[in-house]
């Protein structure tokens, strides 16, 4: 499951490709994000937890790797729900703040 703050993360990066690579460039990081976020339902364990978040003891959060963005998610019981996507290039803890002050 989608958070609505993730779902807009994505359409805000698929978005900015398009205007600077253009829209076959989007489309294919579009699929790509989303092929990879369905293996989540198998195995989400296999992913690390978020180490900027690990090292302040917050152990609930675990990404997975789509290069360069990172997607962020938490496991509850059986479900997985995407919480967040970033572009790992940039700053995780100034990306986060920015987010909290919107």
């Amino acid at each position: 499951m989608w958070a609505a703050i993730a779902a807009q993360d994505l359409d805000d990066i698929i978005d900015y490709i398009a205007a600077q690579d253009g829209p076959d460039a989007a489309v294919g990081v579009y699929g790509k994000v989303k092929a990879r976020t369905q293996t989540l339902s198998t195995h989400p364990e296999r992913c690390r937890i978020v180490p900027e978040l690990r090292s302040l003891g917050v152990m609930e959060y675990r990404e997975l790797i789509v290069s360069p963005y990172r997607v962020f998610f938490r496991i509850d019981e059986q479900d997985v729900g995407i919480v967040g996507v970033l572009d790992g290039r940039r700053d995780l803890e100034e990306t986060l703040i920015r987010r909290a002050m919107r």
